[in-house]
Protein backbone atom coordinates (compact mmCIF):
# COMPACT_ATOMS: atom_id res chain seq x y z
CA UNK A 1 0.00 0.00 0.00
CA UNK A 2 2.94 2.33 0.29
CA UNK A 3 4.84 4.02 3.06
CA UNK A 4 3.24 4.70 6.42
CA UNK A 5 2.13 8.31 6.43
CA UNK A 6 1.69 8.41 2.64
CA UNK A 7 -1.26 10.43 1.37
CA UNK A 8 -3.56 9.99 -1.58
CA UNK A 9 -5.93 12.35 -3.30
CA UNK A 10 -9.51 11.16 -3.12
CA UNK A 11 -12.13 12.50 -5.52
CA UNK A 12 -15.49 11.15 -4.42
CA UNK A 13 -19.13 12.10 -4.80
CA UNK A 14 -20.90 12.00 -1.43
CA UNK A 15 -24.63 12.60 -1.29
CA UNK A 16 -24.52 14.27 -4.69
CA UNK A 17 -21.60 16.61 -3.92
CA UNK A 18 -18.06 16.17 -5.20
CA UNK A 19 -15.27 16.21 -2.65
CA UNK A 20 -11.57 16.22 -3.44
CA UNK A 21 -9.16 15.94 -0.56
CA UNK A 22 -5.81 14.53 0.42
CA UNK A 23 -6.07 11.79 3.03
CA UNK A 24 -3.76 9.25 4.61
CA UNK A 25 -3.50 6.26 2.27
CA UNK A 26 -4.84 3.96 5.00
CA UNK A 27 -7.82 6.12 5.98
CA UNK A 28 -11.08 4.20 6.03
CA UNK A 29 -14.12 5.51 4.22
CA UNK A 30 -16.02 5.78 7.51
CA UNK A 31 -13.40 8.18 8.85
CA UNK A 32 -13.42 10.25 5.66
CA UNK A 33 -17.19 10.60 6.00
CA UNK A 34 -17.21 11.39 9.71
CA UNK A 35 -13.95 13.22 10.35
CA UNK A 36 -13.32 15.06 7.09
CA UNK A 37 -16.84 15.59 5.74
CA UNK A 38 -18.73 15.86 9.05
CA UNK A 39 -21.32 13.23 8.12
CA UNK A 40 -21.68 11.68 11.56
CA UNK A 41 -24.83 9.66 10.82
CA UNK A 42 -22.50 6.89 9.69
CA UNK A 43 -21.43 5.35 12.98
CA UNK A 44 -18.20 3.63 14.00
CA UNK A 45 -19.08 0.59 16.04
CA UNK A 46 -16.42 -2.07 15.68
CA UNK A 47 -13.97 -1.35 12.80
CA UNK A 48 -14.05 -5.07 12.03
CA UNK A 49 -17.15 -5.41 9.78
CA UNK A 50 -19.07 -7.12 12.59
CA UNK A 51 -21.79 -4.60 13.54
CA UNK A 52 -22.94 -2.81 10.37
CA UNK A 53 -23.35 0.58 12.07
CA UNK A 54 -21.15 2.11 9.35
CA UNK A 55 -23.18 0.85 6.38
CA UNK A 56 -23.40 3.26 3.44
CA UNK A 57 -24.17 2.86 -0.25
CA UNK A 58 -21.21 2.80 -2.62
CA UNK A 59 -22.41 3.12 -6.22
CA UNK A 60 -25.83 1.99 -5.01
CA UNK A 61 -24.62 -1.10 -3.12
CA UNK A 62 -24.64 -1.30 0.67
CA UNK A 63 -21.12 -1.68 2.07
CA UNK A 64 -19.61 -1.49 5.51
CA UNK A 65 -17.51 1.65 5.29
CA UNK A 66 -15.11 0.45 7.99
CA UNK A 67 -13.77 -2.09 5.49
CA UNK A 68 -13.39 0.24 2.52
CA UNK A 69 -10.39 2.52 2.18
CA UNK A 70 -11.26 6.10 1.30
CA UNK A 71 -8.93 5.71 -1.70
CA UNK A 72 -11.05 2.81 -2.95
CA UNK A 73 -14.09 5.10 -3.02
CA UNK A 74 -12.29 7.63 -5.22
CA UNK A 75 -14.14 8.01 -8.51
CA UNK A 76 -17.31 6.53 -7.04
CA UNK A 77 -20.56 7.76 -5.50
CA UNK A 78 -21.31 7.33 -1.79
CA UNK A 79 -24.70 7.82 -0.20
CA UNK A 80 -25.02 8.14 3.55
CA UNK A 81 -28.02 8.12 5.84
CA UNK A 82 -28.04 11.93 5.75
CA UNK A 83 -29.12 11.79 2.10
CA UNK A 84 -31.76 9.06 2.31
CA UNK A 85 -34.66 11.40 3.01
CA UNK A 86 -33.26 13.93 0.57
CA UNK A 87 -33.51 17.68 0.93
CA UNK A 88 -37.15 17.55 1.99
CA UNK A 89 -38.67 16.66 5.30
CA UNK A 90 -40.33 13.46 4.10
CA UNK A 91 -38.83 10.23 5.34
CA UNK A 92 -38.19 7.54 2.79
CA UNK A 93 -40.23 4.35 2.93
CA UNK A 94 -37.76 2.44 5.12
CA UNK A 95 -37.24 5.33 7.54
CA UNK A 96 -41.01 5.79 7.86
CA UNK A 97 -41.45 2.08 8.56
CA UNK A 98 -38.78 2.24 11.27
CA UNK A 99 -40.68 5.13 12.83
CA UNK A 100 -44.08 3.45 12.51
CA UNK A 101 -42.87 0.16 13.98
CA UNK A 102 -40.73 1.73 16.74
CA UNK A 103 -37.74 -0.12 15.30
CA UNK A 104 -35.13 1.65 17.38
CA UNK A 105 -34.22 2.32 20.94
CA UNK A 106 -30.85 3.96 21.44
CA UNK A 107 -30.56 4.67 17.71
CA UNK A 108 -26.90 3.77 17.34
CA UNK A 109 -27.49 0.92 14.88
CA UNK A 110 -30.42 2.60 13.10
CA UNK A 111 -28.55 4.34 10.25
CA UNK A 112 -26.76 1.12 9.33
CA UNK A 113 -29.94 -0.91 9.69
CA UNK A 114 -31.85 1.48 7.42
CA UNK A 115 -29.13 1.26 4.78
CA UNK A 116 -29.05 -2.55 5.07
CA UNK A 117 -32.84 -2.82 4.76
CA UNK A 118 -32.74 -0.59 1.67
CA UNK A 119 -30.25 -3.02 0.08
CA UNK A 120 -32.27 -6.03 1.20
CA UNK A 121 -35.39 -4.63 -0.47
CA UNK A 122 -33.50 -3.79 -3.67
CA UNK A 123 -32.30 -7.39 -3.79
CA UNK A 124 -35.61 -8.92 -2.68
CA UNK A 125 -38.63 -6.58 -2.84
CA UNK A 126 -40.95 -9.10 -1.15
CA UNK A 127 -38.93 -10.88 1.54
CA UNK A 128 -40.32 -13.28 4.09
CA UNK A 129 -39.60 -12.75 7.78
CA UNK A 130 -36.84 -15.36 7.61
CA UNK A 131 -35.30 -13.65 4.57
CA UNK A 132 -35.31 -10.30 6.41
CA UNK A 133 -33.61 -11.87 9.42
CA UNK A 134 -31.01 -13.48 7.17
CA UNK A 135 -30.53 -10.25 5.21
CA UNK A 136 -29.80 -8.32 8.41
CA UNK A 137 -27.44 -10.97 9.74
CA UNK A 138 -24.40 -8.66 9.48
CA UNK A 139 -25.99 -5.79 11.42
CA UNK A 140 -26.08 -5.88 15.21
CA UNK A 141 -28.53 -4.22 17.57
CA UNK A 142 -28.01 -4.49 21.30
CA UNK A 143 -31.31 -2.91 22.34
CA UNK A 144 -34.33 -3.99 20.33
CA UNK A 145 -34.31 -7.75 20.01
CA UNK A 146 -34.81 -7.19 16.25
CA UNK A 147 -38.56 -7.94 16.17
CA UNK A 148 -39.57 -4.36 15.41
CA UNK A 149 -36.72 -3.96 12.91
CA UNK A 150 -37.98 -7.03 11.06
CA UNK A 151 -41.54 -5.68 11.22
CA UNK A 152 -40.32 -2.37 9.79
CA UNK A 153 -38.54 -4.11 6.92
CA UNK A 154 -41.69 -6.08 6.13
CA UNK A 155 -43.81 -2.92 6.23
CA UNK A 156 -41.38 -1.14 3.90
CA UNK A 157 -41.56 -4.14 1.55
CA UNK A 158 -45.34 -3.78 1.44
CA UNK A 159 -44.86 -0.23 0.22
CA UNK A 160 -45.31 1.49 3.55
CA UNK A 161 -48.78 0.21 4.26
CA UNK A 162 -49.56 -0.33 7.91
CA UNK A 163 -50.95 -3.68 8.98
CA UNK A 164 -53.91 -2.25 10.84
CA UNK A 165 -55.28 0.18 8.24
CA UNK A 166 -53.63 -0.62 4.94
CA UNK A 167 -53.22 3.14 4.44
CA UNK A 168 -50.08 4.34 2.71
CA UNK A 169 -47.97 6.78 4.63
Amino acid sequence: MGEAGATVTVDVEVNGQRHRCDVPARMLLVHLLRDRLGLTGTHVGCDTTQCGACTVELDGIAVKSCTVLAAQASGHAVRTIEDVAGAGTMLDNVQQAFRDKHALQCGFCTPGMVMAVRQLLRDNPSPTEDEVRHGLDGNLCRCTGYQNIVAAALQAARGGKTEATGVSR
